[in-house]
This record gives C-alpha cells, sequence and structure tokens, in this order.
C-alpha cells in the first residue's frame, strides 16, 4: 500500500526564504502545501511558484490551531512539518521512503540551527516533525504535537537560519506575549518558564531569563530532553550578571544530571574564566577550575544527541579556550599542541 506524503508548512512574509525551503522538499514529496497567515509580501506568489498547494488562515494568537488548520488542508497519511526559514540538508530518500512505511509512528529529524552574526554558529536537536496524518498539535505557541505513539529518529537533518539577528529583530516581543498568555494559564509549566528564559536571554535579558531560568529548573522533570540546555544558558546569564560563585554551585548541583554535556562544562568554565579576570585574588584557583570543565568537553566530545547542544563545545572551542589557558599559565608547548590537534587558528576568538 502505498502512503501520500505532504510538506506542510505555515508562513507570514517569508518570501525571501520560502522558495528555498519548497525547491529542496519538492523532489520527495508528493504535493507541498503552505497555510499562509496574513502575509503582506510576495510569499503566497512565491510559494505558488514553487509548487505549493497555498490556503489562507486568519491569526488568532495560536499557532497549534494555525498548524492544525495547515495538517487539515494537507490531509495525507505522512506530514513533514517545516517552516519557511527552514530547508532540508539532506535525507530526501528516507522522506520518500514513508510512502511505503505505515504511519504508526511520529519521526524526529536533526535540525541544525545557523546563529550569530554571519550563521557561523551551529547548534543541533532533534525535534518530532515527521507526523502521522492523525497527529495534531496542543499549546499557542512551542507547539508539540499530542500522541502516544513511539518516536524514531531518522535520517532527517534539516537547516533553520530563524536566530540570525535580522530574523529575530522582526519577532521580538511576539513570542514572549503568547508565552505569557500560556503561562498565565499554566504557572507551573517549567518548559514555558525555560522558554521564556531563552527569549529573554536571546534579547540580552539576563536578569529577566534568570528570573525564568530559576522558576523552570525545579519544576523541571530531572529527565527533561532540555534541561542540560537550560543549565548551559543560565551558566551564560549568571557569568553575565557577575554571579559567579551562584553560577559554580548550580554547576555542582546539576554534574548529576548534566554529567554527559559539553555545553554546560564548556559555559561553566567560561563563567570560571570570566570571574578570573574579575577577581585576581582567586585566579590561579579558577583557572585550574575552568581547565577542568574545558578538559571534560573534551572528554565527553560532541554530543549532536542533546537538545542544544552548540557545535564545538566538545572540541575545537573547548580547545581553543583550553589553549588560552595554556599560555597564559606558562605552557606554551601544551597550547601548540592543542591547535595542532584540533587545526586551530591562532587568531580564533573564544567560542
Amino acid at each position: 500500500m502505498s502512503h501520500s506524503v505532504a510538506l506542510v508548512v505555515i508562513a507570514r512574509d517569508e518570501a525571501p526564504r520560502i522558495g528555498r525551503l519548497l525547491a529542496s522538499v519538492a523532489p520527495w514529496v508528493d504535493r507541498l502545501c503552505v497555510l499562509d497567515t496574513g502575509s503582506t509580501d510576495a510569499t503566497i506568489e512565491v510559494a505558488r511558484a514553487n509548487g505549493a498547494t497555498v490556503g489562507q488562515f486568519e491569526w488568532c494568537d495560536d499557532f497549534s490551531a494555525a498548524r492544525n488548520a495547515a495538517l487539515a488542508m494537507a490531509d495525507a497519511d505522512w506530514h513533514l512539518v517545516l517552516d519557511a526559514d527552514e530547508w532540508l540538508v539532506s535525507g530526501g530518500e528516507a522522506i520518500r521512503e514513508l510512502a511505503g512505511t505505515a504511519p504508526d509512528f511520529v519521526g524526529a529529524l536533526r535540525m541544525e540551527e545557523h546563529f550569530g552574526e554571519q550563521g557561523q554558529e551551529r547548534a543541533d536537536s532533534w525535534l518530532s516533525r515527521v507526523l502521522p496524518g492523525s497527529v495534531r498539535y496542543i499549546g499557542r505557541i512551542h507547539e508539540q504535537p499530542s500522541h502516544g505513539l513511539a518516536i524514531r529518529r531518522m535520517p532527517i537533518h534539516i537547516g533553520h537560519d530563524g536566530y540570525a539577528p535580522a530574523a529575530l529583530a522582526a519577532k521580538r516581543g511576539r513570542n514572549r506575549r503568547l508565552l505569557e498568555a500560556d503561562l498565565a494559564e499554566h504557572p507551573d509549566d517549567a518548559y514555558l518558564c525555560y522558554q521564556i528564559g531563552k527569549d529573554a536571554a536571546v534579547y540580552e535579558e539576563h536578569a529577566l531569563a534568570e528570573n525564568f531560568f530559576s522558576r523552570a529548573l525545579p519544576l523541571a522533570d530531572e529527565h527533561a530532553p532540555w534541561r542540560c540546555d537550560l543549565v548551559a544558558r543560565r551558566l551564560f546569564g549568571l557569568k553575565r550578571l557577575g554571579r559567579h560563585a551562584q553560577g559554580l554551585t548550580l554547576a555542582t548541583l546539576e554534574q548529576i544530571h548534566c554529567a554527559e554535556s559539553p555545553d554546560v562544562f564548556f559555559a561553566l568554565g567560561d563563567l570560571l574564566l570570566d570571574w578570573a579576570v574579575n577577581d585576581p585574588m582567586q585566579a590561579t584557583a579558577l583557572l585550574a577550575k575552568a581547565e577542568t570543565a574545558w578538559l571534560r568537553c573534551l572528554a565527553i566530545g560532541e554530543r549532536p544527541d542533546i537538545a542544544g547542544a552548540v557545535q564545538g563545545r566538545g572540541g575545537r572551542l573547548a580547545a581553543h579556550n583550553l589553549a588560552l589557558v595554556y599560555e597564559f599559565t606558562a605552557r606554551p608547548e601544551m597550547a601548540a599542541g592543542l591547535r595542532a590537534r584540533f587545526g586551530l587558528d591562532t587568531r580564533q576568538l573564544l567560542g
């Protein structure tokens, strides 16, 4: 039996990006379905020019409502749910194979976030975006598919550049308003607190971010897949707030949950280095602890399977920072050896 496969997209004012997405996926699906939520640019025209069926939806401040309307419009056996600022990097064959696969599980794909001024930084996460036709979403924002099915990781790799500075500026305030509305209805929801903290941190509002991260952590399940990302982000914020001792305590307490997260140890080393710079009397001891943290990063290695993992923190970024410590503590041969091992440019900045 052959099963239909559709790309499902909700979009608004995405004319510069949506063609890239549609072109990357078109060879692997039966149809392209775009639900426009109120574009004032050429999104609809670009989508149609790339072969998509386009519907229209009156925006109601509810991403699940829009997603579910788009899924109903697509009405396929399998739905690949992507956004206009994403694109297929690899794995088209796995998408095509869904036509011969019973829709009795949810597929998780690897999302690679491109961020930073030039999009040069990368972070990985696994997201449930391959859905059987009957699955629908819940949640006003940061919506999640609601189901009781097994989740299977698939060899599908997606790129995303929606966190580029220009894109973030355009979205400022929108997500937080919706998150706060959800949180008002669910005040003990750890995930919502975490997401508001992330939103605040992105816009350099570190005191506000700490408020929500500190609220989220005691509410979070110890096995929550985003827990280590929360801890790493919180350590970065505490560094920026100058609350170094609190950060060290946090890292010590959370090592039981994040023992295999290079991002947490990287953030800890970063905090300790900043503390050493600001407290020369303790610099020797603090640099030694930072060295231990970055050595732990290298011992763990890269962990793209952990939500929010930034590429390099289990390798070249940690090695670069270690090399700086070795130079500062009169161990130039060790610094040179580390740089040679990881192919580092001595002109690189701290990651």
